[in-house]
């Protein structure tokens, strides 16, 4: 038995990353279907091609209502119900710091950087509120080492990642007692994670930094760099409803103990 048998999940950013591994592992765990939004078609056929009609795979942005809303329907209709919305898909600023960007710069890198990092999840539980109300469910979110401290990213994805703490504390008060709402923050997890295109870093993937493993691997206390599939366990929780009902307005870091670092690192 599996801790998430008859579920029916979503995921925004499902087709790579710490969202596919929730994709992956939320199968594993028993999900009947899990609903996908995500913009690249490729990633989307390698899941119909593993998943068939288990999966139900919308092509379209974050930042729009009307994408986050097809979602929904469509997983509603596909499979009936929803019982874990999990809002994942975001964007690094490779650590842009605020000095080296024009106002220009600043101005639109903002506007890219929150709409999808926070706006985003907004949208997706305005969405799925509804639908989670009907199966006493729960929303995840994804968050970052980021959400409590400094240095993992520039101001822009920092200030997005401090802010989505937030939002799990705002949206766990509002939907009480009916809907739980919980985050994991991961630390450093090599992904193809891209940067703001309005900072021209779109085609820049996180994966693809020299020695990018070592560094981070180095800096942290466990001395180790996590795969996106070290994260999945902890959101398999969080969707459990037998396992943790009494969890809401909860975030769960796994980050390699980054707050106990040594001074320095």
């Amino acid at each position: 038995m599996g801790w998430l048998d008859g579920y029916v999940a979503l995921v925004t950013g499902g087709g790579s990353g710490i969202g596919r591994a929730v994709v992956d592992r939320f199968f594993q765990e028993g999900c009947a279907g899990i609903g996908v939004l995500l913009r690249d078609e490729e990633q989307g056929r390698l899941l119909r091609s593993r998943y068939s009609d288990r999966v139900h795979i919308v092509q379209g942005d974050v930042r729009s209502g009307e994408a986050n809303r097809r979602v929904v329907d469509g997983t509603l209709q596909r499979f009936g119900r929803l019982d874990t919305a999990v809002g994942n898909a975001g964007v690094w600023d490779y650590a842009g710091r605020l000095e080296n960007m024009t106002l220009e710069q600043l101005d639109s890198g903002f506007t890219e950087v929150f709409d999808i990092n926070v706006k985003a999840y907004l949208l997706l539980a305005r969405a799925a509120a509804e639908a989670l109300r009907a199966t006493e469910g729960s929303m995840i979110f994804t968050l970052s080492n980021s959400s409590f401290y400094a240095g993992g990213g520039g101001p822009l994805y920092v200030a997005s990642k401090h802010a989505c703490v937030g939002v799990v504390r705002q949206l766990a008060y509002e939907f009480a007692p009916h809907v739980r709402v919980n985050g994991v923050a991961p630390g450093g997890t090599v992904t193809s994670l891209r940067g703001p295109k309005s900072l021209g870093k779109h085609e820049r993937r996180l994966a693809d930094i020299p020695h990018i493993e070592e560094k981070i691997a180095g800096a942290m206390p466990l001395k180790f760099i996590a795969s996106p599939e070290d994260h999945a366990g902890h959101y398999v929780l969080l969707a459990s409803k037998r396992n943790s009902r009494a969890t809401t307005a909860a975030v769960i870091q796994s980050d390699c103990g980054w707050e106990i670092r040594p001074a320095g690192a």
